[in-house]
Parts: structure tokens; sequence; C-alpha cells
């Protein structure tokens, strides 16, 4: 566990995943492929979703944050919502589980701190994502290795989610939740990272700005004037 938290530490997470629902990269091999691009060019880890994804990339020379994303009646908990999905997620290869860290009920009753014990027993870092600084005392309190900025600006219904990430909030854990603090949510410039790492963070994790060549190319696309027809 020590090991895998020195080798993120001051370090890159790049998080690899299928955002845009006609991605190519939903296929586990092109997933891989994008795992191994950014351990190329410098990533310390990947935070990859799926079971399918874990698997895939599993071999690729790179310590995988592993998640899975599913909406369940009941709950809002999106990350990571059961036991059974920590379990499936380090047989698949995932070094580090990332699950929400909120007080949130969780599908089929599931408790915060029966999440980190499933991680621990199986010999896995547990990073829990939150959305506040009461929300990551409570997964320290839990248990939690690593707590994440991951939610912020995502939990509160009907506000905007802000363009820039919650630089402050990071700043804020690194002093009140006594564990590692990575940064992450919408890190999309140079800037950005190094005011962070300026401010304690142990990691950065870079999504969109990294992974998402759809997202990328389209907002690129729109840019440019509507194209004319030629005759």
């Amino acid at each position: 566990m020590t090991t895998v938290l020195e080798t993120i530490r001051g370090g890159l997470i790049a998080s690899c995943q299928a955002a845009s629902p006609d991605s190519p990269f939903r296929d586990p091999a092109a997933m891989r492929l994008m795992v191994e691009a950014v351990r190329v060019g410098g990533a310390v880890a990947a935070r990859v979703e799926s079971i399918a994804h874990v698997r895939a990339a599993r071999d690729c020379g790179l310590p995988l944050v592993g998640l899975v994303k599913r909406a369940s009646a009941g709950s809002d908990v999106y990350i990571t919502p059961t036991v059974a999905d920590v379990r499936a997620l380090i047989a698949a290869g995932a070094a580090i589980v990332a699950a929400d860290g909120t007080v949130r009920p969780r599908e089929g009753g599931a408790t915060l701190p029966e999440l980190v014990d499933a991680a621990h027993t199986a010999g896995a870092v547990f990073m829990a994502d939150v959305d506040s600084v009461e929300a990551g005392i409570y997964a320290a309190g839990c248990g939690a290795d690593i707590v994440s900025t991951t939610l912020a600006g995502y939990t509160v219904r009907d506000l905007e989610v802000p363009d820039t990430p919650d630089i402050d909030l990071v700043a804020a854990l690194v002093h009140a939740a006594g564990i590692p603090v990575v940064a992450e949510g919408r890190y999309t410039r140079v800037t950005e990272v190094e005011r962070a790492v300026a401010l304690g963070a142990h990691a950065v994790v870079v999504g969109t700005a990294i992974s998402d060549p759809v997202r990328l190319t389209a907002r690129f696309a729109a840019a440019l004037p509507p194209r004319q027809e030629f005759r």
C-alpha cells in the first residue's frame, strides 16, 4: 500500500475513460492503447472506469485507479457504490479503488467503512471521491487512504457545475483530512496543476484535457463558422 502511494506522489494521474457515448474508446482494446499512451507521456497512474477496461489495461505498466459508474434507484451515489464492485475491480487488476466518499446512502445499504475494509482485505488502496471538507474528514475517519476532490461541484442539485477546478478545496483538505489529497475535477491548464501541487496535493488527476478526443474535437469544431457547400 505504501509503495503505491509513493509511486503516485507528486505525479500526474491520467483519467482514461470513454466519457462520450459514441467514443471508440469504449472498446477495451482501444482503452488499453490509451493507457499505454499516457504511460509513454509520463503519467504515474491511470484512472480507469469499468471492470472490462481495468482488466484490459492491468499489465500496461501503470498502477490503475479502478472504478465503476452505475446509477441505482434510491441513491445518488454513482461511483463504485457496492462492496461487490470493490472486490471485482481489485480482482480485475486495480491497485487503487476509487469510490464515492460522501455520507450519502449507497445501493443496497452498503457503508463506506465496509467498502474500505473490502479494499484493504484484498491488499488495495482506497481512494474516497469527495465534494467537501466535511466529506473528506468523514472518509478519512472511515479508513480511506486518499481523498480526491473528484465530486466537487457535482453533488449539489440545480447548481451549474463550474468550469474551473476547486483548488480551494484541495488546500482545505490538505490541512484538515490528515491523509494524502488528490486534486481532481476540471483540471485543464498546466498552471492549475502547478497550483494544486504547490498547495500540497499528493497527485493531480487530469481527464478530458488528455483523454477525450471526441469532446475536444467537438469543442474546436464548434468554434469554426458553418461550412459552406461548394458546388
